[in-house]
């Protein structure tokens, strides 16, 4: 792991290039940056108003960060001569590299840099607003602190944007990777976390380079007490060119990352909003709050609101105790009906202790408190009437230790300066209320499994499928139930063999990816006498019918290029796709966790005996999963694994039709 301190901490900074060069000597001056900034330029007497020296060499020492402004061919040479001079790192301005087609360029450069960090190419750099240090060309929206968050990346505008937050949340460091030729996403990320005064980090992800590192990175920043949110952007399918199969549709637009991301303990949100407003939770109240919400609002349509957005979210308020009730009535009076979401009425409203009493006493039997309030906008109205309020909020969290977030419902209801006193007095205002209740559920992400790393990734080769008889029969040596069945060449010779089995019986051609839509499936036969030849089959199979179903499952297992394997659960048969009841994890699972995924399933009730129905041997499921696992992770060689249907009866679960994709010998 290559030390990041003196690029992300400098004490001295060199800047090479003219143009955007002077924005960073600019800003480092604006910044307040204390130690020396060195412009490097041949000709040039001065730029930014410091002196210029003519080369790295006339340097009065070996800089600890250097912003490199110059082309692409002169940035290798600059690269290798910081290198040598023993330079703390680098950043990367200059397009042009691997983005552009040249991939060797790009090797080159990180062959200059050897052992020296660099940042990028391709790359606008870095902030640190703690010590004003800055390898920045660019505007940005950022003031000193002393302790904030940190925001990672791939994208400078979108990371650009961010900084003109006006939402109170204090940022400590702002990077951006580039091309990340050299240092890769979960290397920055840590190095940003190491610095403790950096509370929490925030990420705009493209791409995941080293999934175990991402995770690895993950484990030691929730042990370190500081949560990580993620925007993951391009959720399209990442994966090469995918198998024929149910799997490959229902695991893609995003399903994996998002599953890796659970994996992981990374809180994953769908805007820069919630992004800023989750950064703001973690930064007061740490790497996750946990499940039961109160909601306070002086209001019965405020109230009717946040229960009916909360739904969409998964963000629950449970009824106050009994206790809870008593003491909130006889604050508030016989009219107020007591519940969560509460509606306080105004009977206390500007009465500083009673509404503190309220309050208090609500937030301290959950695990954390939304109160709604929208101050009424200073320029044209008087906001003192809700100070009382505020303050209550405030004494409220600093009298329990819980989580209060004070919550307007429209986001330009709270200013700058009234957002950061709150978060100054350790309450967490959020904008928006929709933005807060979908922050707010993403900061409930649990921690991931101690020590859980994905599957490494595998390259891409050549696949072959296997026929759904041979692929039985590995699957029942690996302890997969599947049915007594037999298999012949042609119709003629299986029609002896299936005398044997027990009706009603399925007759399937081989050879098909799906056999329903190539019409190479007969169902509820009690003899395949007479039964016509399929065309394009390529074998036969005849199997006895599994009797006595609950449900039909789809279990795929595949390799992932990122994530380096997939485990796809959902309702399934001929209407997997069109039902997309699914989950999707990334291996390894545990049996309780195949258990809690398919408890997500919309049509989980018709598992757990709904309406009186029988109830489905969801142990048996789970077994069946299990033994998939350990089947895929002992053959390197095996790309995806689909089971589709496996019925699920009150007792036992039984593969009815399997696919097998392998590499090609």
């Amino acid at each position: 792991m290559r030390d990041l301190h003196r690029l992300l901490r400098p004490r001295s900074i060199a800047v090479l290039g003219s143009g955007w060069a002077k924005n960073v000597v600019e800003q480092c001056q604006k910044m307040g940056f204390d130690g020396p900034v060195w412009p490097v330029h041949p000709t040039r007497e001065e730029i930014g108003g410091a002196r210029c020296y003519r080369s790295l060499a006339d340097l009065p020492g070996p800089p600890d960060a250097t912003f490199i402004g110059v082309n692409r061919h002169a940035t290798l040479d600059v690269v290798a001569e910081l290198a040598a001079m023993g330079a703390g790192g680098a950043t990367c301005f200059a397009s042009g590299w691997e983005e552009a087609g040249e991939a060797d360029l790009q090797a080159r450069l990180v062959a200059a840099a050897g052992d020296m960090p660099i940042l990028g190419p391709n790359c606008y750099g870095v902030i640190n607003y703690l010590d004003g240090a800055l390898l920045w060309p660019d505007q940005h929206g950022g003031i000193r602190v002393d302790r904030g968050v940190a925001l990672l990346s791939q994208s400078s505008n979108i990371v650009i944007n961010l900084t003109m937050q006006a939402r109170g949340l204090p940022v400590a460091y702002v990077a951006c990777l580039g091309n990340a030729a050299q240092v890769g996403l979960a290397e920055l990320a840590g190095a940003l976390l190491a610095d403790d005064r950096v509370t929490a980090l925030g990420m705009y992800v493209e791409g995941i380079d080293d999934a175990a590192a991402f995770a690895d990175l993950a484990e030691r920043a929730r042990a370190a007490g500081k949560g990580v949110v993620c925007i993951k952007s391009g959720k399209t399918e990442l994966s090469r060119t995918a198998a024929a199969s149910h799997t490959a549709s229902l695991a893609g637009g995003g399903a994996a990352s998002s599953a890796f991301l659970r994996a992981c303990g990374v809180a994953e949100v769908a805007t820069p909003a919630e992004l800023i407003e989750t950064l703001k939770i973690f930064h007061v109240c740490g790497p996750q709050i946990g499940p039961r919400l109160c909601s306070l609002s002086c209001s019965g349509g405020e109230a009717g609101l946040v229960a009916d957005l909360a739904a969409p979210f998964g963000v629950d308020f449970p009824p106050p105790s009994d206790a809870q009730r008593q003491r909130l009535g006889d604050i508030l009076g016989p009219i107020v009906t007591i519940a969560n979401p509460l509606d306080y009425h105004t009977f206390i409203w500007g009465d500083g202790p009673r509404t503190t009493d309220v309050f208090a006493t609500m937030l301290a039997g959950y695990d954390a408190g939304i109160f709604i309030i929208d101050p009424p906008r200073p320029d044209r109205c008087d906001p003192s009437s809700f100070q009382p309020a505020l303050d209550a909020i405030v004494a409220a969290a600093a009298q329990t230790g819980k989580p209060a977030f004070a919550v307007a419902s429209l986001a330009e209801n709270f200013d700058e300066a009234l957002a950061v006193s709150m978060m100054g007095n350790n309450v967490v205002p959020i904008m928006g209320l929709e933005t807060a209740l979908g922050a707010i559920q993403a900061a409930q992400t649990a921690p991931n499994r101690g020590g859980w790393r994905p599957w490494p990734v595998q390259g891409p080769r050549k696949l072959q499928m296997r026929d759904e008889a041979s692929s039985k029969a590995l699957l029942a040596d690996a302890g997969v139930i599947v049915p007594k069945s037999a298999t012949a060449p042609d119709l003629a010779d299986l029609v002896p063999l299936a005398a044997r089995l027990t009706g009603p019986l399925a007759l399937k051609g081989l050879g098909f990816a799906h056999k329903t839509e190539a019409g190479a499936v007969r169902l509820g036969l009690t003899s395949l006498s007479g039964q016509p030849e399929m065309a394009g089959a390529t074998g036969y199979l005849a199997e006895e019918m599994v009797t006595g179903v609950v449900a039909e499952l789809l279990v795929g297992l595949r390799r992932d290029p990122v994530y380096g394997a997939t485990l796809t659960l959902g309702f399934g048969g001929v209407t997997a796709e069109l039902l997309a009841d699914t989950v999707t994890l990334v291996l390894p699972v545990t049996e309780d966790g195949v258990r809690a995924a398919l408890r997500q399933l919309r049509l989980w009730p018709l598992l757990d005996g709904y309406r009186g129905r029988p109830k489905a041997d969801v142990a048996a499921a789970v077994a069946a999963v299990m033994a998939l696992q350990s089947f895929m992770q002992g053959r390197p060689g095996i790309e995806e694994v689909e089971i589709n249907p496996l019925m699920i009866c009150q007792t036992g679960a039984v593969a009815v039709d399997a696919v097998i994709w392998e590499e090609a010998e």
